[in-house]
């Protein structure tokens, strides 16, 4: 019984971290995402983690992957945030992007937490199911 309150307890307390942060998350790839819209991929690149920053060395060479790797990244034609979550202490924002041809995706951002604040450590990208479709 004790350790079945102490589970409840700490998902109780990860829950209220992850709504305090969501707005925070969610401005940081929005801002990443406007950046990319803008083509200022020297803007866009400073969302990113240092692991990110350190991995691509150049806004540039960040931004020619995002635009060749992640299209409905770089230019979405409408975003949407779902839920986010905290998965093996990682914290996850899921967005539904549609492409410039209107195909539906969902983006897993993987967030981390830096005296900087929060900053996008990388990124899965699946299709989204047909209902969001």
């Amino acid at each position: 019984m004790r350790s079945l309150l102490f589970a409840v307890m700490i998902s109780i307390g990860l829950t209220g971290v992850v709504r305090a942060d969501e707005s925070a998350v969610r401005s940081v790839i929005s801002a990443q995402i406007e950046a990319f819209l803008a083509g200022d991929v020297t803007r866009a690149y400073g969302y990113a983690s240092p692991f990110i920053q350190q991995k691509f060395g150049t806004p540039e060479i960040f931004g020619t992957m995002v635009r060749e790797g992640y299209p409905m990244v770089w230019r979405p034609s409408d975003v949407n945030f779902l839920e986010i979550e905290e998965i093996g202490g990682r914290l996850w924002q899921n967005v539904l992007v549609r492409d410039a041809g209107g195909v539906a995706h969902i983006v897993e951002y993987e967030m981390i937490e830096g005296a900087e604040g929060w900053k996008i450590n990388g990124v899965r990208v699946r299709k989204a199911p047909e209902s969001s479709v």
